[in-house]
């Protein structure tokens, strides 16, 4: 049984997130709801989660023995990855010595890196996925190619967001790729996925949540990504019932096998009548941002309640909806958003601005949510508020 005392007393219940990004300030957000003091961590000061936490600490995810100072000082009732790049060891010694690392250190450690969770998929529990292999060195990366075939993906085991992801689409391309990789990993230089270049006709993410009463498939996400980053989803994605049934299978023999209560965003490529497993995150997912105006309890507040032991008896979805991400360019510190009214003047737009401190290179800043009585609707909407906005980028 869940008890959750006064905040900041002794009989309160604490939660450490580690990734205090947009998606974690989210479900800061949504545990304070519940009394459950925050504290967040991430690699650089006034991340967007730290700015609505009750404390924060800087540091590299990936320093094991700061984290686990950290932990040992806190001493949380949870523990909260955000994010893949962490030191997945001190996270499974931590679980051994009895802290709750959501949804489990297991978890966390299987897709910290693709290597992992594709090979559990894959070759434990036989599912269906795209032909790949793993490459450490240059020579190896090339005989993989050449097993794989051209076109390709090529993905750091360890990033997110697209970084260090490319196609081969020529034999010219290749050296290319390897740079790319190697300069986009979360965790440095390192081991490479090489994966067959899947025809799909669409690709989903499958909000699937563990909680105390079993395991509630949301409604399919739909999304469009430029170079391996998302810049649009939409929800409900259209699908036959009997692919959507097959999607759903793969989904729970996954997030069964990783365990543990909380959201996974479960990525499918759709073929005709076929569902090829891609990756899992088991945390909230970016696409599942359009969740925050399509249902009644966002894939933020399903978190919470998972990670609480609270049930999730109902989630009401409310009309079809779309997400899009406001990437902005530049270098700078200070990013202003401006003609705010012309962007929010249609009916069922929402902006979420994320308090991001700065940009260098590009960056997701900002989501343009929207809702209509079709997807086409809603994504048109999202649109044309993204149209409208303005943004400076000024000099540091």
């Amino acid at each position: 049984m869940t008890k959750i005392g006064t905040t900041l007393s002794p009989v309160g219940k604490k939660a450490v997130l580690c990734g205090s990004g947009e998606l974690g300030k989210e479900v800061a957000i949504e545990l304070q709801r519940y009394g459950i003091e925050v504290v967040a961590l991430d690699k650089y000061p006034n991340a967007p989660a730290m700015q609505v936490a009750h404390r924060s600490h800087v540091l590299s995810m990936l320093d094991g023995k700061k984290l686990r100072e950290i932990i040992e000082t806190e001493k949380p009732d949870y523990i909260i990855p955000e994010i893949e790049a962490i030191a997945t060891d001190t996270l499974v010694e931590l679980e051994k010595e009895g802290f709750n690392v959501i949804p489990t250190a297991k978890a966390a450690f299987l897709t910290m890196n693709r290597e992992g969770i594709r090979r559990l998929a894959a070759e434990e529990l036989s599912i269906a996925s795209s032909p790949y292999r793993f490459a450490s060195s240059k020579e190896e990366f090339e005989l993989a190619v050449a097993a794989i075939g051209i076109p390709c993906v090529v993905k750091p085991i360890m990033s997110s967001s697209g970084h260090g992801q490319s196609v081969i689409k020529t034999a010219g391309d290749i050296e290319k790729a390897w740079k790319i990789a190697q300069e986009g990993g979360r965790a440095g230089a390192g081991r490479v996925i090489v994966e067959a270049f899947v025809k799909f006709d669409y690709e989903i993410t499958l909000l699937t949540v563990r909680h105390s009463g079993g395991t509630t498939f949301l409604q399919p996400i739909g999304h469009y990504q430029e170079d391996g980053d998302y810049r649009e989803s939409w929800q409900p994605q259209p699908m036959q019932e009997s692919v959507l049934e097959k999607a759903q299978k793969i989904a729970n023999a996954v997030t069964d096998a990783l365990g543990g209560y909380g959201i996974f965003g479960v990525e499918l490529f759709v073929c005709g009548n076929d569902v090829l497993f891609s990756e899992v995150s088991p945390r909230p997912h970016d696409t599942g941002m359009v969740t925050m105006i399509s249902q009644d309890l966002s894939q933020f507040a399903l978190h919470a309640r998972a990670v609480l032991g609270l049930p999730v008896p109902l989630v009401r979805f409310y009309r079809p909806s779309a997400s899009k991400a406001v990437v902005v360019e530049g270098d700078s510190d200070k990013v202003v958003f401006d003609n705010l009214e012309e962007v929010l003047s249609e009916a069922d737009v929402q902006l979420r601005i994320f308090g991001k401190p700065e940009v260098v290179g590009h960056r997701r800043l900002a989501v343009i949510l929207a809702s209509g009585d079709t997807i086409e609707e809603a994504r048109a909407k999202a649109n044309r508020a993204y149209d409208k906005l303005k943004i400076e980028v000024l000099a540091r």
